[in-house]
C-alpha cells in the first residue's frame, strides 16, 4: 500500500469522513405522505431523513457539529491518510468504569473507504487506537462484536468480556420511595468510575455523550431525551428515557450507577414511567442480571457481546 499516515481528524476532514459513511448507502429513501417506502436523490432528503440513514454522519451540517464536539474533548477523532486523501477514520471514546470493562477505550467508529478494504487499513487504524489507549493509560482496548466482526477483534487477541440482552418490561406502579429530578449537566466527569447499569450496547462513554448533550435537539423531529437524576433506597443514578420512534408508549431506558441494577431502582424506574404514561420499557442489561429484571420481563433476542484485549 501506499504512504500512510494516521493522525488526529481536524474539523477540515469533516467533509472527507463524511463521504466515507455516505459511501456505504447504496439507496437513500425516505415515507411518502401515505407511508410507503419512496427511493429518492440524496439532495431531495431533510438533515432528519438523512440522520435516519446513520446519525451525524450522513450530513455534512450534523457532522461538523459532532467533528466539534468530539474536538472539544468528547472522544477521540483519527483520520488514516493514503497518498495524502483521507481514506480511514476511527473514533473511540474513553470511559473509567468497574470490571469488566475498567478505564478503556472503546471504537464506536472504524471505517475504511471501499477501495481500501482488504487492504490492512483497519488493523493500521486499531493498532494506532492501542496507541492512544496506552498513552491515556487505560487498561485495555475494549470493542461490540457482532457477527461477522469477531474474526477481526481475535485477530488482535480480544477476549470475551460481557454479554448485554435486551428486555421489555411493563411500566408500573410501586410503592416506593424515591426522588428523580431534571439533570441537564452534560459534563461525562460526573460518571467516572460508575457503570452504565442499563443500556450499555455501545461505549459507555458514548452513550452518554449521544444522550446527555442537547446538540441534536436543534432537529425538530429527534425524540425527546428525559435527563433525570434518581436516588432509590439510597441508590444513585442518571437516567436517560427515549420514547421509541415507532412506538411513543414505549420507553428506552438507559442508566449510569456506582452500583448494578437493583429491585428497588428497578421499581422507582417503573413508577416513573408508568406516571408518565408510558406503558413499557426497554431495557438491555448484562445476562447475569437479568434475574432482576423478575419473571415479567421478555427478552427480545437482541444480544451483544464485548471484547477487550490489555494494553
Amino acid at each position: 500500500m501506499s504512504d500512510i499516515n494516521i493522525r488526529p481528524a481536524r474539523l477540515d476532514d469533516t467533509h472527507a469522513i463524511s463521504a466515507l459513511f455516505r459511501a456505504r448507502i447504496s439507496t437513500w429513501q425516505r415515507l411518502d405522505m401515505a407511508g410507503r417506502v419512496q427511493d429518492v436523490p440524496y439532495d431531495a432528503l431533510t438533515i432528519y431523513e438523512r440522520w435516519l440513514h446513520g446519525g451525524a454522519w450522513m450530513s455534512i451540517e450534523m457532522a461538523a457539529l459532532h467533528m466539534g464536539h468530539l474536538l472539544l474533548g468528547a472522544g477521540v477523532p483519527m483520520v488514516a491518510e493514503v497518498s495524502g486523501e483521507v481514506a480511514g477514520y476511527v473514533e473511540a471514546y474513553h470511559s473509567i468504569e468497574p470490571a469488566p470493562f475498567g478505564s478503556n477505550l472503546s471504537p464506536a467508529h472504524l471505517i475504511v473507504s471501499e477501495r481500501h478494504e482488504g487492504d490492512g487499513l483497519e488493523d493500521v487504524l486499531l493498532n494506532a487506537l492501542i496507541t492512544k489507549a496506552k498513552a491515556l493509560k487505560c487498561e485495555r482496548l475494549t470493542a461490540v462484536v457482532i457477527g461477522a466482526d469477531a474474526p477481526f477483534y481475535t485477530r488482535h487477541n480480544f477476549k470475551p468480556l460481557a454479554r448485554v440482552a435486551r428486555y421489555s418490561l411493563a411500566a408500573r406502579t410501586g410503592q416506593i420511595f424515591y426522588k428523580a429530578n431534571e439533570h441537564t449537566d452534560p459534563n461525562a466527569a460526573q460518571i467516572n468510575g460508575w457503570q452504565m447499569a442499563v443500556g450499555r450496547v455501545t461505549s459507555s462513554r458514548y452513550q452518554w455523550e449521544t444522550l446527555w448533550t442537547r446538540t441534536w435537539e436543534i432537529i425538530p423531529e429527534m425524540r425527546r431525551t428525559y435527563r433525570l437524576k434518581f436516588n432509590a433506597a439510597g441508590q444513585d443514578a442518571y437516567l436517560a428515557f427515549q420514547p421509541q420512534m415507532y412506538n411513543a408508549r414505549a420507553l428506552d431506558v438507559y442508566a449510569w450507577s456506582q452500583k448494578p441494577l437493583s429491585t428497588q431502582l428497578l421499581m422507582s424506574i417503573r413508577d416513573w414511567a408508568h406516571k408518565e404514561n408510558y406503558r413499557t420499557l426497554v431495557l438491555a442489561v448484562p445476562e447475569e442480571l437479568a434475574k432482576t429484571l423478575g419473571q415479567e420481563a421478555e427478552a427480545d433476542g437482541y444480544s451483544v457481546e464485548f471484547y477487550g484485549v490489555n494494553v
